[in-house]
């Protein structure tokens, strides 16, 4: 239940269309309905009070535990996003949610899914910004974030700092974005560029891509935190999902602040 829904339903009490014991059967079955296993407790109101979906990270846990908990959790309708899961796991997801939505580059599998968003207009939306193409599966799980929190978004590729003309060939569409998550391996200095170029909310992800130096992502991970360029904030190496996570907040908000 989102908090538009529950507005409405304590609307239609007020109003006398719903009588009261409705509600509370509703109520009980949606967010403040409680649930546990011997593994695990979901959150059935994590929806109401972030405006944003549960997830479930799934390289932690077997099969059978994140079909248990995605089935709790997807029974009052809402997107369930799990993240991390390997092609044996993935395979198993399938079986039990036919209809969910699959990337399998973001190695993420999303539950009552609802349809992308593209950028129309002038709207807030999220720009995902990846240097280069080894990058892809990180932003394409920033990506997947954005698809299951119904927010605007557009990838912006292929644009490290090795070519320099590519990033600024598209400050149009960085300077239009409500918030940006920039995605980069190797020295990991691409946020600081477009820090540099444009004065939004930058979510910087660093990634394990890289030779030797790179530590498996430490590298970068230094670099962004040592970035010169005011307003970019730093997530964990690999976390697209934290940084798209932060920068649908920052849309979110926008749209709360308007009055839509």
């Amino acid at each position: 239940m989102t908090e538009a829904e529950l507005k409405a339903l304590l609307h239609r009490v007020r109003e006398k269309s719903t009588s009261l014991e409705e509600a509370v059967r509703l109520l009980k079955r949606g967010p403040f309905h409680t649930s546990a296993s011997d593994d695990a407790t979901p959150d059935h109101h994590r929806r109401l009070r972030h405006g944003m979906c549960e997830s479930v990270l799934g390289s932690s846990k077997s099969a059978e535990q994140i079909i248990a908990i995605a089935s709790d959790l997807s029974k009052a309708g809402g997107p369930v996003l799990i993240t991390r899961i390997d092609a044996e796991k993935l395979e198993r997801l399938r079986d039990a949610f036919p209809a969910g939505r699959t990337n399998e580059r973001a190695m993420t599998l999303l539950i009552n899914a609802p349809s992308p968003k593209g950028v129309e207009g002038k709207e807030p939306h999220v720009a995902i910004v990846s240097a280069g193409t080894s990058d892809l599966p990180v932003a394409n799980e920033a990506g997947e974030v954005c698809v299951a929190t119904e927010t605007p978004f557009r990838f912006i590729t292929d644009v490290g700092i090795a070519g320099l003309h590519r990033i600024l060939n598209r400050f149009d569409d960085l300077d239009a974005a409500a918030a940006l998550v920039v995605v980069a391996g190797m020295d990991g200095a691409l946020p600081s560029v477009v820090g540099g170029l444009v004065g939004k909310p930058i979510f910087a992800v660093p990634t394990s891509i890289g030779y030797g130096a790179n530590f498996h992502g430490l590298a970068p991970l230094l670099t962004m935190l040592n970035s010169c360029a005011p307003g970019v904030s730093v997530v964990n190496i690999d976390n697209g999902f934290g940084a798209g996570y932060a920068a649908c907040r920052v849309v979110a908000q926008i749209g709360v602040v308007s009055g839509e």
